[in-house]
C-alpha cells in the first residue's frame, strides 16, 4: 500500500466491523438497543439518586456521578459506531479522530479515578464508621468528584497531541471500531518507543495505581467484615461492596489487558472484542448490577415509577 503522510492528510478510514458485511444491519440494531438501554438505565440511576431523600448519601452521590460519566463515556464512541454501520461511511477526519480519542481517554481516566473514590468511600464507611460523616462530608465528596474528572485532562490532551504529531505511514486505515491509542500507534512509523513508554506510564498512573488502591481498600474491608460479630452484619456490609467490585473487575480486567498489550503483539480482532467490553458491555451492565444487587435502589425506583403513575392518573 502506498505510503501516506498523515500530517497532510485530512481523514482516516475507520474499518469498524466492515469484515462482517452481512451483519451490518444486525450489529446496528444490537448496538442501538444497547445504547438506549445505557441511556435509560444510567439515566434512571441519576434521577432516583437525586430525587429520593433516602439516597442522599455519599455512596449514592458517587453512584449518580458514575452513571452520568457512563453516559458521557459511551456517547463518545457508540453514536459514531451507529452512524458508520447505518451509512457505511468509514471516513473520519483527523480532527474528529483526535477529538474522539482525547475525550475517550479523559473519560476512561475519570472513570478509573471515580471507581477508586467509590472504593475509598466504602472503606471509610465500613472500616471507620464513627468518622464517616466527618470524613465524607459534602465538600469532600464534591472535591473528590471534581478531582476525578479533571486530574488527567491536561496530561491526556498533551498525549493526544503527541500521538497525532507522529509520522504515520503505510496506511491511513484504522482497523478498529473507534479512534483508540493502540491501533493508532500501530500505524505510526519511525521510532515510537518514547510514545509507548508514555502510554505505559499513563496506564500505570491512571489505571494500575487506582486499581491497587481499590485492591488495598477491599483487603481492609474484607478484614473488617470478617471481624463483625453477626452473620447478618457481615452480609449487609459485603452487599454494599459487591456491586462496585463486579464493576471494577469488568472495567479494569478488559482495559488493562488492552492497554498493556505491546504494539508488536497487537491483534485487531482481540482488541475490538476487549474494547467492546470496556466501552459498551460494562456501561450496559452497570445499572443492572447496581440496581438488582441494591435494595435501596430497587425501592427508590419502585417509588419513582409509582409517583410517575400517580401524576399521570391525576391528569
Amino acid at each position: 500500500m502506498a505510503e501516506v503522510n498523515l500530517s497532510h492528510a485530512k481523514e482516516f478510514i475507520l474499518l469498524g466491523f466492515s469484515d462482517l458485511p452481512t451483519l451490518q444491519d444486525t450489529l446496528f440494531s444490537i448496538f442501538l438497543v444497547i445504547y438506549i438501554n445505557i441511556l435509560i438505565g444510567n439515566g434512571l440511576i441519576i434521577v432516583v439518586t437525586k430525587s429520593d431523600k433516602a439516597l442522599q448519601t455519599p455512596m449514592y452521590f458517587f453512584l449518580g456521578n458514575f452513571a452520568f460519566l457512563e453516559i458521557c463515556y459511551t456517547s463518545v464512541t457508540l453514536p459514531r459506531m451507529l452512524s458508520d454501520l447505518w451509512t457505511q461511511n468509514k471516513n473520519i477526519s483527523v480532527l474528529a479522530c483526535a477529538t474522539q480519542l482525547c475525550f475517550f481517554l479523559i473519560l476512561v481516566v475519570s472513570e478509573s479515578l471515580l471507581l477508586a473514590v467509590m472504593a475509598y468511600d466504602r472503606y471509610v464507611a465500613i472500616c471507620k464508621p464513627l468518622y464517616y460523616t466527618l470524613i465524607m462530608n459534602q465538600k469532600a465528596c464534591i472535591q473528590l468528584v471534581v478531582v476525578s474528572w479533571i486530574t488527567g485532562t491536561p496530561v491526556l490532551i498533551g498525549q493526544t497531541y503527541q500521538v497525532f504529531s507522529l509520522p504515520f505511514c503505510n496506511s491511513n486505515i484504522i482497523n478498529h471500531i473507534f479512534c483508540d491509542m493502540p491501533p493508532l500507534m500501530k500505524l505510526a512509523c519511525g521510532n515510537t518507543t518514547w510514545n509507548e513508554i508514555l502510554v505505559y506510564v499513563e496506564v500505570v498512573s491512571f489505571g494500575f495505581i487506582p486499581f491497587v488502591l481499590i485492591l488495598y481498600s477491599y483487603i481492609k474491608i474484607f478484614i473488617t467484615i470478617q471481624k463483625l460479630p453477626s452473620v447478618m452484619g457481615r452480609s449487609k456490609a459485603f452487599s454494599t461492596c459487591s456491586s462496585h467490585l463486579m464493576v471494577v473487575v469488568l472495567f479494569y480486567g478488559s482495559g488493562i489487558v488492552a492497554y498493556l498489550q505491546p504494539k508488536t503483539s497487537y491483534v485487531a480482532g482481540i482488541e475490538k472484542m476487549l474494547s467492546l467490553f470496556y466501552t459498551i458491555i460494562t456501561p450496559m451492565f452497570n445499572p443492572l448490577i447496581y440496581s438488582l444487587r441494591n435494595k435501596d435502589v430497587i425501592v427508590a425506583m419502585k417509588k419513582y415509577f409509582l409517583n410517575v403513575k400517580c401524576h399521570e392518573a391525576m391528569r
